[in-house]
C-alpha cells in the first residue's frame, strides 16, 4: 500500500501551482496501485489547514470544494489511516529514538502512522522528510 503525504494533495488540488499535474498523475498512479493506497489522517486535516487557510497566497479554497476534494479521494480507493491504541507513545518512543526535534514530529507521526497501518512507502515531495527505518520515502514527481 502507498501512503500520500499532505503535499501531494495540495499540490493534485491547487490547478495554479506548478507540481498540479504531476501531482494529479502520481495520485492517478496510487490508485492503480494492486495493493491499494492511502491517505494518513494527520495528511488530510494538514491539507484542510493548508487550502483553505485564509492567508494562503491563491486564496482559501471553499470548504466544500476541499470536502469534495477528499471524498473524491475516498471514492477512488483511498484508505484513511487512523492511529492505534498506544500511538503517542510509540511516537515519542521513535522521536526520542531517532532524536526527532521541532515540527519533524508532524512527518514522523505520518510515517509512523502508515508504517503501523501496513504501507510499504510513502510518497512525499518533501526532501526533508523524516526517515523512519522499515519505510522508504519516494518522490513521485
Amino acid at each position: 500500500m502507498i501512503a500520500i503525504d499532505t503535499n501531494l494533495l495540495v499540490y493534485a488540488h491547487r490547478s495554479g501551482l506548478p507540481e498540479h499535474r504531476r501531482a494529479q498523475r502520481a495520485i492517478e498512479k496510487a490508485c492503480s496501485q494492486r495493493n491499494g493506497w492511502a491517505i494518513p489522517a494527520f495528511c488530510a486535516t494538514e491539507f484542510w489547514a493548508v487550502v483553505t487557510h485564509p492567508a494562503h497566497p491563491a486564496g482559501p479554497s471553499p470548504v466544500g470544494e476541499a470536502r469534495a476534494f477528499l471524498e473524491e479521494l475516498s471514492a477512488s480507493g483511498a484508505r484513511v489511516l487512523q492511529p492505534h491504541d498506544g500511538f503517542v507513545e510509540r511516537l515519542m518512543r521513535c522521536a526520542c529514538d531517532l532524536k526527532i526535534q521541532g515540527r519533524r514530529i508532524y512527518d514522523l507521526q505520518i510515517a509512523l502512522v502508515s508504517f503501523e497501518s501496513g504501507a510499504s512507502e510513502l510518497w512525499t515531495h518533501d526532501r526533508h522528510f523524516v526517515s523512519l527505518p522499515g519505510l522508504p520515502t519516494r518522490d513521485p514527481l
